[in-house]
């Protein structure tokens, strides 16, 4: 696997025709990958295994707050890698395919910048802080949480970072592109704050309560979903390989 960021053919691409339409599903192999792995995950636990296997899958791989009261070494290994596990389960097609869908918009580009290396090593990492501001707001509690949303809310907070060029909207193709912008500077970027301000009052939604489309798998834990996003915005500049700068040949 490459760690480099995937610039090749990108940067003159745009040069010469920025206006020029771009394919819908160009998306890096890794984020090929992920997504795939996702839904023959969800197909092995959904259609091979019975309740009782369903059952077991969760309790081992899913995420809850009340392993965490008890002392490690009187459990198994599960909380270790538990942090992690929950993020590839999903409750329902709805679930996994609204993940999907976010997933792959805005992993794009964030991978383009990254490299597979540190996407992977991202996605361990928000993880992990999405279950643990979770699991800070529910502590000792029997819940069990799972799916990538609190990774995707990781990969939007990374994005807020770099591919929102000024006085533009989202730019999921060159977005990789871009200069990082600092975080106050991203304070600046009217479309980063009104993205963002969208993005936490859809999830302040349904911390009241209020049904959304994916939120049929019970609870939905938008407490993960802040820590995740938190998690991306203000950490990414330790993954982002590309310097804050803008160099002569990025596009303006």
């Amino acid at each position: 696997m490459d760690d480099r960021p995937d610039f090749s053919g990108q940067d003159a691409a745009l040069q010469a025709d920025p206006q020029a339409p771009q394919p819908i599903f160009n998306m890096p192999r890794s984020l090929v990958f992920t997504l795939v792995l996702l839904f023959v995950i969800y197909g092995l636990w959904a259609y091979l295994l019975d309740d009782e296997g369903q059952s077991y899958v969760l309790i081992h791989f899913g995420f809850t707050p009340l392993r965490y009261v008890y002392p490690l070494t009187e459990q198994d290994l599960a909380w270790l890698w538990t942090p992690v596990t929950y993020s590839l389960l999903h409750g329902s097609l709805e679930h996994i395919g609204f993940n999907a869908l976010w997933l792959a918009a805005f992993g794009a580009p964030v991978i383009r910048r990254i490299g597979t290396i540190r996407y992977i090593l991202f996605w361990i990492l928000s993880s992990a802080a999405s279950a643990f501001f979770h699991a800070g707001l529910h502590w000792g509690q029997e819940t069990i949480l799972v799916g990538a949303s609190g990774v995707v809310s990781a990969l939007m907070g990374a994005a807020c970072r770099f591919a929102f060029p000024r006085n533009r909207g989202y730019d999921r193709i060159g977005g990789h592109l871009y200069p990082r912008q600092s975080i106050i500077g991203a304070f600046r970027n009217r479309t980063v704050v009104i993205f963002t301000l969208m993005w936490l009052f859809g999830n302040v939604l349904i911390a009241l309560g209020l049904p959304l489309i994916g939120a049929d798998v019970g609870e939905v834990a938008w407490d993960a979903h802040i820590g995740g996003f938190l998690f991306g915005f203000l950490l990414f500049a330790f993954f982002d390989p590309v310097s804050s700068r803008p160099s002569p040949d990025t596009p303006a």
